[in-house]
């Protein structure tokens, strides 16, 4: 994680110290909520004098106001646009009022990031549409998007990945680049089929990569039973099925064209093209495969064959990691509720795997 030093200062500036500057970065930008459990956590202060005074900074100067209980605990709400202000992101959906779920979710996906500083994260939406877009080459239309509706029918935007899970580049090998790498986040209060809609949502981003990761995110054990064979029936197996499919119709859309076989344009055969274009012509096997099927050597199943021989199937790779939580509270989620609690609750000692550990590499 690259913090901008100009920004820690401006926090700074309004009477925090460089460790509290930082936590609040690290909070406004990735969850807008925390406990002082896991201020504690960050700066390895003890109870006492030192989280007690963050605390009264923070709901004092009007920065932040306590908006629940969760593992035991005041649960606080970074809110305040000069805080945002400070690091030109004032913008940002964490500053507003929110569910329970969303709470949640953010509190242990916030102990994901203090778990895993190291990472270097895509912060912004921004910035994840620059890396795919930019520095991979790949179309907005393959992006993950949601429209909004304006006041009136024409007034319409478009956002980008606003599940705002987090995104990120882990480390591969040493001789290997670092290897970009998705996550989904469940706290407990999810379905099945939150996760299978959100896979469904990535999957024509997912099908633009030649490698990628992805990190189930769990609150507990029990949430990450399944979610593997969930994951490989949803995009594994039928990213590894439309291989030879999407090449052979390319040979066939891609031969009609070049045959001027199109009287009146078929749109989304031109718009194909144009994609399949991009990704295939400079590969030479398969210009090789292509010239060989119109001159009648190659048979559909003999294609495939050769397909299934000559296209590298995509390196994925899944795996799940269990975020620190608070033991006194593994036993259910009587910690959350209306009012408000001393913070009592006790920094996490359950250990975690970090994403440089063991791993299923779906692979066939």
């Amino acid at each position: 994680m690259n913090i901008p030093g100009v920004h820690i200062e401006r926090i700074e500036g309004l009477g925090y110290t460089e460790s509290e500057a930082r936590f609040l970065y690290i909070v406004a930008v990735f969850s807008g909520y925390f406990t002082l459990g896991q201020f504690r956590a960050f700066t390895g202060a003890r109870f006492g004098r030192r989280p007690t005074s963050f605390a009264q900074k923070l709901i004092g100067r009007g920065h932040a106001r306590i908006c629940g209980q969760a593992r035991r605990a005041s649960l606080f709400h970074l809110f305040s646009r000069t805080i945002y202000g400070q690091m030109d992101k004032d913008n940002l959906r964490n500053r507003k009022r929110h569910s329970l779920a969303f709470m949640r979710t953010r509190l242990a996906l916030l102990d994901f990031v203090l778990a895993n500083q190291d990472l270097t994260y895509f912060e912004t939406e921004q910035e994840k549409v620059n890396y795919f877009c930019d520095a991979l080459s790949i179309s907005r239309e393959h992006l993950p998007a949601t429209v909004y509706e304006g006041a009136t029918p024409d007034q319409k935007t478009i956002r980008y990945f606003v599940d705002k899970f987090p995104l990120f580049l882990a480390p591969s090998l040493p001789t290997v680049p670092p290897v970009v790498t998705f996550s989904y986040v469940d706290a407990g209060l999810e379905r099945p089929s939150n996760f299978a809609s959100y896979l469904a949502t990535y999957r024509p981003l997912f099908r633009q990569l030649s490698s990628f990761r992805f990190v189930y995110i769990a609150a507990k054990q029990a949430y990450i039973y399944g979610v593997g064979e969930r994951f490989r029936s949803i995009v594994q197996r039928p990213l590894e099925a439309d291989v030879s499919h999407e090449i052979l119709r390319y040979f066939q859309v891609r031969k009609k064209w070049d045959n001027h076989e199109y009287v009146i344009p078929v749109a989304n055969d031109l718009e194909f093209l144009k994609d399949a274009l991009e990704r295939y012509r400079k590969e030479d096997s398969i210009e090789r495969l292509y010239q060989s099927w119109c001159r009648g050597e190659l048979a559909g199943s003999q294609l495939r064959a050769q397909i299934s021989q000559r296209v590298p199937k995509q390196a994925i790779v899944f795996d799940t990691y269990l975020v620190p939580t608070d033991r006194r509270n593994s036993a259910g989620d009587a910690g959350w509720g209306d009012e408000c609690m001393k913070d009592t609750d006790h920094c996490g000692r359950q250990g975690s795997r970090h994403l440089d550990g063991d791993a299923n590499a779906l692979r066939s």
